[in-house]
């Protein structure tokens, strides 16, 4: 029997061996393909960057048998060890959330039911809003639970509608501050505080209510779309990112493309 490092027992190989090769590496190209979808255009790519340095360093220091310079970088690497979990905290948190809801590769599978009434309603909202420039912070819920955020506004469980979304946002009305939480036919709640994004990440030019749209996409699978006060202009966040300047007549296009009609069928309990 040939020694499994020879490159002649890569010859003698039966079909099964080289299907379970075939698997294995596949496996690893999806999981790195993975990762890069999940990091790409988080500070994490700059954190990942300043970690190859590192170690690259620390190879190099020991290579030219650097003494002093390579206990320095190994206790370096100990420690980012330790730190990694809370450095990677956000992507992490995004990973697991994303397996446990069975889209490892950018595909929700129980994605929250929306019916065609509750979208043309919530678009016709956003029109009207950009129209008379006045702010607003509408939330979609797809598959990720956002019972934590709705605890912190004023509960409605209404019917959706174009009406009720626009005055809910009437400036000086003591539910005009914050976001409304929409899930299904029902909007659940208004007033509700988000997680902000970072700022340096978005520009100073963007106010809290973008930072709050682009924060609630990184911590769940939820479509955020925002009208500026000052401008009347419309975006739309979703998995951390921004489109901005989104024709409003634009938007209910775009909401069929994050709620398409064959998995509004999918109505979880």
């Amino acid at each position: 029997m040939k020694p499994v490092g020879s490159p002649l027992w890569l010859l003698s190989a039966s079909w099964v061996d080289w299907l379970r090769y075939l698997v294995d590496i596949a496996a690893v190209a999806l999981i790195f393909y993975w990762v890069f979808r999940l990091v790409r255009g988080t500070r994490a790519v700059q954190l990942i960057k300043g970690i190859v340095v590192l170690f690259v360093a620390g190879a190099v220091s020991d290579w030219l048998e650097l003494t002093t310079l390579k206990w320095l970088f190994d206790q370096a690497q100990i420690a980012l060890l330790v730190a990694l979990p809370v450095v990677f905290q956000p992507e992490l948190r995004r990973a697991l959330e994303q397996l446990g809801r069975g889209s490892l590769f950018g595909r929700d599978w129980f994605v929250r039911s929306y019916s065609t009434k509750a979208l043309d309603e919530v678009a016709r909202a956003v029109a009207s809003l950009s129209r008379e420039k006045v702010g607003a912070l509408i939330v979609l819920e797809r598959a990720t639970r956002l019972g934590e955020y709705v605890e912190t506004g004023i509960r409605l469980d209404a019917a959706v509608s174009s009406e009720l979304l626009v005055n809910l946002f009437i400036p000086n009305t003591p539910l005009h501050d914050g976001a409304v939480i929409v899930s299904g036919d029902r909007v659940l709640a208004a007033a509700c505080f988000l997680p902000l994004a970072e700022a340096t990440r978005l520009g100073t030019e963007l106010g809290a209510r973008h930072r709050a749209a682009v924060g609630i996409s990184e911590r769940s699978d939820a479509v955020a779309v925002v009208v500026s006060e000052e401008t009347g202009q419309v975006a739309v966040a979703s998995d951390g990112k921004l489109v901005r300047n989104v024709d409003p007549a634009a938007v209910r296009e775009m909401l069929d493309a994050f709620f398409p009609s064959e998995t509004r069928f999918l109505r979880r309990t």
